[in-house]
């Protein structure tokens, strides 16, 4: 089920009605919760729902297992068996098609010759998502760092919560797990705070990123009819198409949550305002770039193992991001471009060479190449394989004499100027939600000027946003 369709206009509502009901009681709320969100995923394919069912169960067994020994190496086993458990599955259903063509390909270079085959696999969406949920509640368990829930109702409720379920944020069980201990009351300030956030995040995705998406996608699934402006366009256009889908997606979640008085973790901060790669990850998918933080490059050593022993860490854990994203090798390139300019910066940084990104000029000019890498880094991740990354790469600059072709990249001429009026409308909207936090300001603002606020949102979406093409409304990254 899709935020931006139909199904989820009339499912929410209704939900929303029998969930405040029964609020006041946490049994009937949880059970609410949780067969509403078992029936918000079974809409895309009732038998993956078992997967999650057996994930949960898996963890909330075996996060007690672990508490109740201080055998290290009955603990460790635990922990191993839900590592096991929860990575092969994601590994047999995201990768195993990805690692059969990688032995296939290496076989040959050593002279060998294999049948080539593929199995039959679905990916079950979010489940990328799921997994690294799950699994922090048992490592921090492990850790002595958070005590096991009796509350499999809860538990239960918190893995499958519907509005973060596919695309996260991905939530920490301290955080998120304790709000299914407790009742709330309604709150009309935080109903509408959240309602204006989902309104915004539609607006990102159906006006702005389903709008570029229909140029993305005409010049990256036929690169090779294209050159120059129209497939530097096409990368642009992507950056800001993958910003407003998945952050747009986030804020629907966030703001969703908040009318139910749950607080979910901020996952955007306006990373294309950022003036490094470093700064970079710690504004874009905050929830993963935390997650990879706390459960991969602390436990390779961190830093605490010497200064290239974090180099190489460092390095690993944007290896390993790009692998998580998808089973292909553009992923891996395009973790791999991140993760060597993060090891660059750092070394930069711990050889005192300071590099003044603080005045308006020096900033602009960082702000500027740090866009220009994370588009370049887009490329492979946005290509359908690697040779078309490398064609898009190689014609870059090739330009056309003819600059007005881009009226002809799937867009007729009055809504490409929109796309592109769009794009600068919400640079202006992030560059002051950086500076003054507009959505809090616009909250704060009398009631006729918040009205007409949240009337002009709407009528945009309604007139300019765009319909009933699959190709396009789905969330980019429900395919990781």
């Amino acid at each position: 089920m899709l935020f931006n369709s139909l199904d989820f206009a009339i499912f929410f509502p209704i939900f929303f009605i029998i969930y405040w009901i029964v609020a006041k009681n946490l049994t009937l709320r949880n059970i609410v919760i949780l067969f509403s969100s078992y029936v918000f995923y079974a809409w895309w394919d009732w038998r993956f729902l078992f997967l999650i069912i057996f994930s949960s169960f898996v963890d909330f067994t075996i996060g007690q297992k672990i508490y109740k020994t201080t055998k290290k190496k009955v603990r460790r086993n635990y922990l191993a068996l839900s590592l096991l458990l929860n990575l092969g599955f994601l590994a047999y259903f995201k990768y195993a098609n990805f690692f059969i063509d990688s032995f296939i390909k290496s076989f040959k270079l050593f002279g060998g010759e294999l049948d080539s085959f593929t199995l039959n696999i679905i990916l079950p969406v979010g489940i990328s998502f799921y997994t690294f949920q799950t699994l922090s509640y048992t490592i921090d368990i492990y850790r002595n760092q958070l005590k096991p829930t009796k509350n499999w109702l809860a538990f239960f409720s918190f893995v499958a919560f519907f509005p973060q379920l596919v695309a996260g944020p991905i939530e920490r069980a301290s955080h998120l797990l304790p709000q299914f201990y407790k009742t709330y009351k309604f709150n009309y300030q935080a109903l509408r705070s959240g309602l204006l956030l989902m309104a915004f995040g539609l607006f990102k995705k159906m006006v702005i990123a389903d709008r570029l998406a229909i140029v993305v996608n005409e010049v990256y699934n036929n690169p090779t009819d294209h050159a120059g402006q129209d497939l530097i366009i096409a990368t642009v256009f992507f950056a800001f198409q993958i910003y407003c889908d998945f952050s747009g997606y986030s804020d629907i979640a966030i703001g969703l949550s908040r009318t139910l008085g749950f607080d979910l973790m901020k996952n955007f901060d306006t990373p294309y305002f950022s003036k490094s790669i470093t700064e970079f990850w710690r504004r874009w998918h905050i929830s993963l770039s935390t997650w990879f933080r706390d459960y991969v490059y602390i436990p390779l050593g961190g830093s605490r193992k010497g200064e290239y022993r974090m180099y190489l860490n460092l390095f690993l854990v944007f290896v390993i991001s790009g692998l998580w994203h998808g089973a292909a090798i553009t992923f891996i390139i395009w973790g791999f471009i991140h993760g060597v300019i993060i090891v660059i910066e750092k070394v930069l940084s711990n050889n005192k060479i300071i590099i003044k990104r603080d005045q308006f000029f020096s900033g602009l000019f960082f702000t500027i190449l740090t866009f220009i890498i994370v588009c370049v880094a887009w490329v492979f991740f946005r290509a359908n394989n690697f040779s078309d990354s490398r064609y898009i790469l190689q014609n870059l600059l090739n330009f056309d004499s003819d600059f007005k072709n881009f009226y002809n990249l799937g867009l007729p001429s009055h809504e490409f100027d929109f796309a592109i009026i769009a794009i600068i409308a919400l640079l202006i909207f992030d560059y002051i939600h950086r500076k003054y936090n507009a959505l809090k300001l616009l909250n704060k603002m009398n009631f006729v000027i918040r009205s007409l606020s949240y009337v002009i949102i709407i009528f945009i979406i309604v007139i300019f946003g765009i319909y009933g093409d699959d190709s396009v409304s789905e969330f980019i990254y429900f395919q990781f």
